[in-house]
């Protein structure tokens, strides 16, 4: 599948990030970059011929507009189809001034290119083959990576791993589609050149196959999002100084006065490679007040979204009565095996020892901290990281990608129709409809099918010059 209405100009951005810094990188692609290249850059060695140049390597030299010089620069010269495109392509290493930068691409559009669309680069790569649609999407991914985690799932995705048993699970329902279509060509003989049996069998492991993927979702999307993790518990207790002392700044008010946190306060920090979302909420407790009333709806609206749930309690009111309060509250997501629950006893400063109750929950993993001092804050980090190292994170394809989940389920349907369908005679024909259906639907991921307004929706969302 080629783009030719997009292959056929040649198109420029700035690559880097915008505004001042120390350099600045400009990229272009297409059929005339070379030349156009050739036509604004004199290199510093002057028996060098930029048309003839060798791809891959890096001149030194000068952009200039007429006589005047506008910047030293370094060109890099990419030719087709060895580069990130898959077209004849260059890139201007320049001095990162914003006014050298809006210079150096006005002059490239006055020599023939025009300013590229959000990801048209890599939407190039994509018609040229360079990447599938999956990749694709994964470099964007990748871009956006604010943790280890994140980063490793983009970067086995951009690899193709993900892409590979996608295209995998699809060759071998092709195989047997190919035998149903071709009964549909012979329907008048009643002949069966697929066995039934073993297509059964096919599509019980692709189910399986499918179903691992999709359940492989609800990790991938809050490890590339940031993991949720909720700190509740009554008011005064110290869920703010808490939520300060973890992300080692001042961003939640800190008072004496109970309801003083009437809405979700929310920041993200990395711990041992992970991205954790933290929401402070609103003190858990009966009031007359409507505000407050609101906030604590928003609370248990956030216990319902959060990943992890760290429960605060003071120490010097703790007793056995609040204890069984709270396993009585919140048993629902105690016993939740995709929620992971901590209790958190502030105030260990002032504990001579742990309370003797403590024995009979040792069902509840328990830490025991002091926000104020900043006392034992790493058990918490601990015990974050633990919890997200039992998830399985070591496959190739994990998926994180809300289009390709929805794909997927499309797909796992289609294939529950078809099983469906040979297990109470089902006419072939019919049935040939469903295979259809889970092919499309396996296709679209990769972008063996696909359609013009979906490329515009994934590849709007990329930054210009990707």
């Amino acid at each position: 599948m080629r783009f030719n209405y997009l292959s056929e100009d040649t198109i420029c951005a700035l690559a880097s990030a915008h505004g001042m810094g120390a350099v600045a990188l400009i990229r272009i692609s297409g059929p005339k970059s070379i030349d156009v290249i050739a036509s604004i850059f004199k290199p510093k060695n002057k028996q060098l011929d930029i048309q003839t140049a060798v791809s891959h390597h890096l001149y030194f030299g000068m952009i200039h507009e007429g006589e005047m010089v506008l910047d030293e620069v370094l060109v890099s010269i990419f030719r087709a189809p060895h580069s990130y495109s898959g077209e004849n392509a260059a890139e201007i290493s320049c001095h990162g001034s914003v006014y050298i930068q809006k210079q150096i691409i006005e002059l490239l559009i006055e020599h023939g290119c025009r300013m590229a669309e959000p990801g048209e680069f890599t939407m190039r790569a994509f018609a040229n083959g360079r990447f599938d649609l999956a990749q694709a999407e994964a470099v964007a991914d990748l871009i956006a990576s604010q943790s280890e985690a994140a980063h490793r799932i983009a970067m086995k995705q951009m690899r193709g791993g993900f892409s590979a048993r996608i295209k995998e699970l699809r060759r071998q329902l092709i195989d047997f589609s190919s035998l149903i279509e071709l009964e549909l060509d012979f329907a008048e003989e009643d002949v069966e050149f697929a066995d039934r049996k073993a297509f059964l069998q096919l599509i019980g492991t692709l189910k399986k196959e499918i179903i691992t993927l999709i359940d492989s979702f609800k990790a991938g999307n809050v490890i590339k999002n940031g993991i949720p993790v909720a700190i509740i518990g009554k008011p005064n207790v110290g869920k703010s100084t808490l939520l300060n002392a973890i992300l080692n700044e001042e961003k939640a008010i800190v008072s004496d006065i109970p309801g003083t946190t009437r809405d979700a306060i929310e920041d993200t920090i990395v711990i041992g490679g992970y991205s954790f979302r933290f929401i402070d909420t609103a003190g858990l407790r009966d009031s007359d007040d409507t505000i407050e009333n609101m906030g604590i709806e928003r609370t248990y609206q956030k216990i319902d979204q959060a990943s992890v749930i760290l429960y605060v309690t003071d120490l010097t009111t703790f007793n056995e009565e609040t204890t069984v309060e709270i396993l009585d509250e919140f048993r629902s997501h105690i016993d939740d095996e995709n929620k992971h629950f901590v209790l958190v006893v502030n105030k260990a400063d002032l504990m001579e020892g742990i309370p003797s109750h403590f024995s009979e929950f040792v069902e509840l993993e328990t830490v025991f901290v002091s926000a104020k001092r900043k006392e034992n804050i790493h058990l918490i980090a601990d015990s974050l990281v633990n919890a997200v190292q039992k998830l399985n994170l070591n496959t190739d394809a994990i998926i994180s990608n809300a289009r390709h989940f929805q794909a997927l389920k499309e797909s796992l349907t289609a294939l529950e129709s078809v099983e469906n369908g040979f297990r109470t005679g089902l006419p072939t024909d019919l049935a040939g409809i469903d295979i259809r259906q889970a092919l499309y639907h396996l296709g679209t991921i990769t972008g063996e099918i696909t359609n013009e307004e979906v490329l515009g929706n994934i590849f709007g969302k990329f930054c210009i010059g990707k």
